[in-house]
């Protein structure tokens, strides 16, 4: 099955009685023209005899009300279904990403760009399937009944149609590529607009305000030639299409002019004819819109799962919530409190060779090593925010087999080395859904409860975007605290002192010491002594593991870091 078939699938069945009913609320605005005709027909037959019945003309009024409320609720209700559909096409992806498997592209702008665009046409694709079925069933029916009127008229309805899905089908590589040019140039756009808001201050500083924006012109040309010429293909497509309408109007006439003069086709039957020509475009239309985005939603498919991990995959119904409240963020249940966390052999492509590593329950384990040495690298595979290339990890003699959902809130929390904050108040960036209940005790743990008393708004103060209106330090404890909310079995750290003063440091180990296990990357040597196992990684291998002064006796590589640590501490 191919990605496009077996995503369309996903979205027809994940809410197939919504997707259903939403098709039976179309069938009857596609099937009552059939109704309107035979009335018009009547009327027309009428009206060559000097009357027109009353009742004729109420029921055609009747018949277009009942038709164009049905479309009202048929569009109202098949909101529920695309918004859904396009939400969960999105957070497949999003799940992905931030379970350390998907890859981002090379800019957020175009990742945002993906996740709106692309995920719309793929779901345009399948929506365009709701009116075929009611489209087919008119035409089917139609068709009949002209046919039992003139059948050499109505054969000239067919032909240009089955000649147009032809080349439509013969079009399809060459507007799949030209989609998916179009796509990537609108994504660099994106991209640079992205990172032009996100880089303001570097382009003041270097005086390339002029640069940036000859940048975007030359992206912008690029998109406008590429956009322009994908449009044209579709709409001479669908020009195309609707050409063989008014051809096939223009045959049926000449057709059934001869067949007037000799009484044999009246002016009802002209009528219901003319009629019918225009609702018979709907199944033309909707079948040659089908062909025409076929190619786009592969492309848009393809870009898509392109962003997604090799086990994820956009056909997953991971359910979407209408009108129950989405479900509180909660730490992960589990009965199996951690005694033991071991890591054997584990590899990764950025510089890791074999690492062994024992965490026992309630002790400082501390990860040091000179830059580059693999200690972010080490956390984050263990994690499995990165994908290990050998190597088995196990919690309490158990195999972990996926630590990227194994390995989260209340098993694991990270703190990362650079701080995450959004642009929205302390408490929501602390609670990030969680249940606010541990919120004060866990500032206070991570050193912030006197910084936060001196915000004037408190936890409802805005941090700006990524943090700007806190320090470097404050930012850090903020993560530190965002990650205690979660009540973690392990604590994974990543060199959390590098902002931080001398005595706030001390202050927030005392704090944080014993309250969980810990895994922290460190060359602080107040770090250091306090641990119960410091790992030394020289070059992405241990080079030494055990106390401080176990390895200042016995691992060359820890003498060199230290004494490298106590001269820059006495300069400090």
């Amino acid at each position: 099955m191919s990605p496009l078939a077996a995503v369309t699938a996903t979205l027809v069945r994940f809410d197939l009685r919504r997707f259903l009913i939403g098709g039976l609320l179309w069938m009857p605005a596609s099937v009552l023209p059939l109704v309107g005709g035979l009335i018009l027909q009547r009327m027309f037959d009428h009206l060559t005899l000097g009357r027109v019945p009353l009742m004729l003309c109420a029921a055609f009024v009747g018949v277009e009300l009942v038709r164009g409320l049905t479309i009202a609720i048929a569009w109202t209700y098949g909101d529920y279904w695309w918004s859904a559909a396009a939400a969960l096409l999105r957070g497949n992806v999003l799940r992905s990403i931030l379970s350390g498997k998907g890859r981002v592209p090379h800019s957020s702008g175009e990742a945002l760009a993906r996740l709106r665009d692309d995920g719309a046409e793929v779901v345009e694709f399948v929506d365009e399937s709701v009116p075929l079925a009611g489209a087919a069933l008119f035409s089917t029916a139609a068709l009949a009944i002209m046919v039992s009127i003139h059948p050499a008229a109505t054969l000239a309805l067919i032909v240009p149609t089955l000649a147009i899905g032809v080349a439509s089908r013969l079009l399809n590589r060459v507007t799949g590529r030209l989609h998916r040019e179009a796509a990537v140039r609108g994504a660099a756009v994106t991209g640079h607009l992205g990172e032009v808001f996100t880089g303001v201050l570097a382009i003041k500083t270097a005086g390339a305000e002029k640069a940036a924006l000859d940048r975007l012109r030359a992206h912008n040309r690029l998109r406008r030639d590429a956009a322009v010429k994908d449009r044209l293909a579709t709409d001479l497509l669908t020009t195309a299409t609707g050409a063989s309408v008014e051809i096939s109007v223009g045959l049926v006439l000449l057709l059934a002019a001869p067949a007037m003069r000799r009484g044999e086709f009246t002016a009802g039957d002209l009528a219901l004819f003319t009629t019918y020509i225009g609702w018979l475009t709907a199944l033309p239309r909707t079948v040659g819109s089908i062909l025409a985005r076929m190619p786009q939603s592969a492309v848009s498919t393809e870009r898509l799962t392109r962003m997604t991990g090799p086990d994820d995959s956009l056909s997953h119904d991971s359910g979407v919530w209408f009108h129950q409240d989405y479900p509180v963020a909660a730490a992960a249940a589990h009965d199996d409190p951690l005694e033991t966390l071991q890591a054997r052999g584990l590899a990764a492509r950025h510089g890791l060779h074999g690492v062994d590593l024992e965490i026992e329950r309630g002790t400082l384990t501390v990860i040091t090593g000179a830059v580059g040495s693999g200690k972010t690298t080490l956390l984050r595979t263990l994690l499995g925010l990165e994908p290990p290339v050998a190597g088995t990890i196990r919690w309490n003699g158990g195999p972990v087999a996926d630590p990227g959902a194994f390995l989260v809130p209340g098993r694991a929390a990270y703190v990362g080395q650079v701080p995450r904050l959004f642009s929205a108040t302390l408490r929501e960036n602390l609670l990030l859904g969680r249940d606010p209940g541990r919120i004060e005790q866990a500032v206070a743990t991570a050193a912030f409860d006197r910084d936060l008393a001196a915000l004037p708004e408190g936890l409802d103060t805005l941090v700006g975007p990524r943090g700007v209106r806190l320090s470097g330090g404050q930012a850090q404890r903020v993560t530190v605290a965002r990650a205690l909310v979660r009540s973690p079995d392990l604590l994974v750290v990543d060199d959390l002192s590098s902002a931080l003063d001398m005595e706030t440091e001390q202050l927030l180990w005392e704090r944080i010491t014993g309250l969980a296990t810990l895994l922290v990357v460190s060359h602080r040597p107040a770090v250091l002594a306090r641990a119960d196992q410091v790992v030394v990684l020289d070059r992405g291998r241990v080079a030494g593991r055990g106390t401080l002064d176990e390895l200042l006796e016995s691992c060359p590589e820890m003498r060199r870091l230290w004494a490298r640590e106590s001269l820059e501490g006495a300069a400090e």
